[in-house]
């Protein structure tokens, strides 16, 4: 299984993303503000690689400051992790999770305090393969043997501590016994499907075909596509959900062709404090990943660009909610509420066309 988010001896190691599908480069940060860097970077990206990501990188910071200034020092380790990618719940949720952690270790040895952060940022992470592999099952009995899934940017291995949110869903699907294919799209404008999605799975033997964001349309029209998952940075708690940009238009041709459009979303990326999508924040992000493809400029300089990174899917667009403790329906605000208090739902046994 691809890890692309570790903590080994005492320093956090990120497989480098950026150079994806054509190098394999992993990384080791013994600083936690260059792990803070990877992250606003994207050399990890991913709502729960994110979090994982900022869990080791406070852990690490913990480690690297001096008993005297820790208590002072340790809010601003948070703000500044904080900081790094807004939309991403999982972000905040983690860090939270670590607030928590040093508040239960205040008055222990500097020594102490330091293996009690440690030991939770590592059990995030497992906890997060744990959760993606029980989404997976719950996924897995949407899904029919085989039927084409669609989908766009990355929820794989790569975007989680490992295994993976909607791509999770496939592995679990496949995993028993039923004959799965894929659509990626290529993601424009970081290329996530075509650099990534692509790339998991062909080093994972799982077929897949990767056609332009521009293609799904004609796709879904023919009868090609059986159902779309994506994954999620952060679920509003009325069932709106904040994906990368296109994600949006994919769910409108989904309805428009009544294809089902699931979105495979750990407890930890749901925001119950977020009432809808107008109150999720959209991160901007740098004119240069649109104007350019890696380092070849494609578009003419100056030209004025606008690149919202992600977008939010209506929730009347959304044919169900996978989470690691079932699957959620509309009313999504009901139900989410009652998956986030851990009231676990079943499992659907019906495949959809």
């Amino acid at each position: 299984m691809i890890h692309p988010v570790e903590w080994r001896n005492g320093a956090v190691v990120l497989l480098d993303q950026r150079l994806l599908p054509t190098q394999e480069v992993y990384r080791v940060y013994r600083d936690h503000r260059e792990v803070a860097r990877a992250i606003k970077d994207m050399v990890v990206r991913g709502a729960p690689a994110i979090g994982v990501a900022a869990a080791m990188g406070i852990a690490l910071g913990v480690a690297q400051t001096p008993e005297a200034e820790l208590s002072k020092t340790f809010e601003k380790l948070c703000r500044a992790f904080a900081a790094t990618r807004p939309t991403a719940v999982n972000l905040s949720w983690a860090i939270q999770r670590m607030r928590v952690a040093f508040a239960r270790a205040r008055g222990r040895s500097l020594e102490v305090v330091r293996e009690m952060m440690r030991q939770e940022a590592v059990a995030i992470y497992h906890e997060d393969i744990a959760n993606n592999k029980a989404l997976g099952r719950h996924g897995a009995a949407l899904l029919r043997s085989g039927m084409v899934v669609l989908t766009h940017c990355n929820a794989g291995a790569l975007a989680t501590a490992g295994y993976g949110t909607a791509l999770g869903v496939i592995r679990a699907a496949i995993e028993t016994g039923k004959k799965i294919e894929v659509f990626a799209t290529e993601t424009r404008p970081f290329l996530q499907g075509a650099r990534l999605t692509a790339w998991e799975l062909k080093k994972e033997k799982i077929p897949v075909t990767l056609i332009t964001d521009s293609m799904v349309g004609h796709f879904m029209k023919r009868g090609d596509i059986g159902c779309v998952i994506v994954g999620t940075d952060r679920t509003a708690a009325n069932g709106d959900v904040a994906n990368k940009i296109g994600t949006y238009t994919v769910a409108a041709l989904a309805a428009r062709h009544k294809v089902p459009f699931y979105v495979a979303a750990p407890t930890s990326s749901i925001d119950l404090d977020c009432p809808d999508g107008n109150a999720i924040p959209i991160e901007e992000r740098a004119a240069n990943e649109v104007t350019h493809i890696g380092e070849r400029q494609i578009a003419p300089t100056g030209v004025r660009v606008a690149h919202p990174a992600f977008d939010v899917t209506p929730h009347d667009l959304v044919t169900a909610i996978v989470t690691e403790r079932g699957v959620a329906t509309a009313p999504y605000k009901r139900s989410l509420q009652r998956l986030v208090r851990g009231e676990t739902a079943p499992v659907r046994k019906r495949a959809e066309r």
